[in-house]
């Protein structure tokens, strides 16, 4: 069996100075054999640290300046005959304006568009994980998809109630895919 560390939207240093300790004590517990960084990551040290554990894959999130052009803004992973599908989830800058837009008029209850978005993008992967919502989700599609964001470790989104820091493992074996969100605590961010 393979585990594989998911983590998004670490915003550092503008959301938390360090990576919680606690995220990466839930990775190496997990003896993860590799990370993904669904984007906003905003500054390269994150990635180096993260790949002190396991190699370390990103995509590039909005607030990701810093990475320019070295980050994809989505890729395919192939692990144990899965595919991963990642992406932030932010889309094009038109499609993430509107977002915001409904974010404001609706809630959190408008996630559902990135959602909508992850699916499209991905038609055939088995996994899809994103970030961008600062809100966890684990959820089974009636297709067989996984749709994954593992929150934030740093900053959950303040709109919704109750929201811990939190990041993600998916364990993999013979095809099989199992997948957990996993919360630090309320006195997680540095």
């Amino acid at each position: 069996m393979q585990t594989i560390g998911v983590i998004a939207d670490t915003h550092i240093p503008d959301r938390s100075r360090n990576l919680p300790q606690a995220a990466l004590d839930i990775f190496e517990n997990a003896k993860v054999s590799g990370i993904l960084h669904a984007g906003d990551i905003s500054i390269p040290k994150v990635l180096d640290q993260l790949s002190e554990i396991a190699p370390t894959q990103a995509v590039k999130g909005n607030r990701d300046l810093f990475f320019g052009g070295n980050l994809p803004s989505s890729r395919i992973i192939k692990i144990d005959n899965v595919n991963i599908g990642m992406s932030h989830g932010h889309g094009t800058l038109s499609e993430y304006l509107i977002e915001k837009a409904r974010f404001i008029f609706r809630g959190p209850g408008s996630f559902k568009i990135i959602e909508e978005r992850m699916l499209r993008l991905f038609p055939i992967a088995d996994v899809i994980i994103f970030g961008h919502s600062h809100a966890p989700l684990n959820r089974k599609e009636k297709n067989g998809q996984l749709l994954f964001n593992p929150g934030s470790p740093t900053f959950p989104n303040e709109f919704i109630s109750n929201l811990l820091p939190s990041v993600g493992l998916i364990h993999i074996e013979s095809g099989n895919i199992t997948a957990e969100i996993v919360h630090m605590g309320k006195n997680s961010k540095d």
